[in-house]
């Protein structure tokens, strides 16, 4: 004999700003796995309803949440609030807004640069397949090519490949979106300097990685890339500083 069917419970009273606590709320349902991503949040009023809030409220907090990359707000008949496959961009754009308005130092972001990449390669040294070596070595001859040709466009873009191809091979996603994140806001800092850098050596640099690497000796390709990467940032400092002067 089964039982009278129990109410559902009431919403919890909230204490916050209205659109705040939605907002968490719904997060919460993501770490949860009750959402997904592609799924559809329930319609308007049934999810004020279900939320226990106004609708005004919940229309701000889903603003907020498309905003942060969290839901695509879709129109028309097949419209609605759909949960966002995610965006790794959005982190890259935090962390650049946070650069902007000085809540992160320059040095803060070498500094973090230089523990990331570290990881990175010791990862690399044990996972990176022989294609993913291959890759590595021909983004080195492109390099210099475009480093001879004196096309500088083309060289940031196959130095930035380089740090995106090491990631890649530590077949860490984290890793990858991290370095892709701060590769990105770097070369923007650089392509705002009055002149194109180019640290002297780094062919040579790159050719003493790449021997380590494929020996699959990750002491001496970590200091390698850190060697390259500590001076690399302090002419980034001193440039930095010129350019306040």
């Amino acid at each position: 004999m089964t039982g009278a069917p129990q109410p559902k419970p009431k919403p919890k009273p909230i204490k916050r700003r209205a659109f705040e606590e939605i907002c968490e709320r719904i997060r919460d349902q993501l770490a949860a796995g009750e959402l997904r991503p592609g799924d559809k949040l329930p319609a308007e009023r049934e999810l004020a309803e279900q939320l226990g809030v106004g609708r005004s409220a919940l229309r701000e907090a889903l603003r907020s949440l498309e905003i942060a990359g969290i839901i695509t707000l879709k129109k028309g008949v097949k419209g609605g609030a759909f949960v966002h496959s995610g965006d790794p961009a959005n982190m890259t754009r935090v962390i650049q807004d946070l650069v902007h308005l000085g809540a992160i130092s320059l040095s803060d972001l070498t500094e973090a640069r230089l523990l990331i990449q570290s990881g990175m390669v010791r990862l690399a040294c044990e996972r990176a397949t022989d294609a993913d070596i291959e890759a590595i070595g021909r983004n080195i001859d492109r390099t210099e090519e475009m480093s001879r040709l004196g096309r500088g466009d083309e060289r940031r873009a196959a130095i930035a490949e380089f740090y995106r191809l090491l990631a890649l091979a530590t077949r860490n996603e984290i890793l990858t979106i991290l370095v892709d994140g701060i590769t990105e806001i770097l070369m923007r800092f650089l392509s705002r300097l009055s002149e194109d850098i180019e640290l002297p050596g780094l062919i040579a640099h790159r050719r003493r990685f790449f021997r380590h690497l494929k020996a699959r000796d990750a002491d001496k390709a970590t200091r390698e890339l850190a060697t390259h990467l500590s001076k690399l940032h302090r002419l980034l400092a001193a440039r930095s500083r010129h350019q306040m002067v």
